[in-house]
């Protein structure tokens, strides 16, 4: 396989249909295409209300790879950011893009004066979990989700 340039810069609002493209190919992945159903307007609405931000990879003209990631808050160690969704077209995967993506990612978190970073990886997705191992990252066993979902607003 060819080596491909990229870079990683800090994304924009006119990033957010790749972003939202991204996020729609993950869920594909992780087989919950059906819970899918925020919007590109969603999104729109909700970066420039400041609620996330986002990294993204280019490679020549096109976006191949994004983190989407907010600052939160750990009762327990203090600031923390957030990884809510990270990844890399599978096209463009094996090419070290997603080191480099998760990478300054960690180096945001840092540069935020973050105590932590967090995120979630399903338990049966071995190539994710096999990365994050490589960062000797802790993977919580005993800790459950809630969630409660809301309707939309109109």
């Amino acid at each position: 396989m060819e080596k491909i340039n990229f870079t990683i810069r800090r994304g924009g609002a006119a990033d957010l249909p790749s972003v939202h493209a991204l996020v729609h190919e993950l869920a594909r992945y992780e087989k919950a295409e059906h819970e899918f159903t925020a919007s590109v307007e969603d999104y729109r609405r909700d970066f420039e209300a400041g609620y996330f931000e986002t990294l993204v990879v280019e490679a020549g003209d096109k976006i191949v790879g994004m983190a989407l990631y907010y600052t939160s808050y750990s009762t327990w160690k203090g600031r923390m950011l957030y990884l809510e969704d990270f990844v890399v077209k599978e096209a463009s995967r094996g090419q070290g893009i997603g080191q480099a993506l998760f990478d300054a990612f960690l180096e945001e978190a840092r540069q935020k004066g973050c105590r932590l970073a967090k995120w979630q990886v399903l338990d049966w997705n071995e190539p994710a979990l096999n990365f994050y191992k490589k960062y000797q990252a802790v993977i919580e066993k005993e800790w459950w989700n809630g969630k409660i979902f809301f309707k939309a607003a109109p």
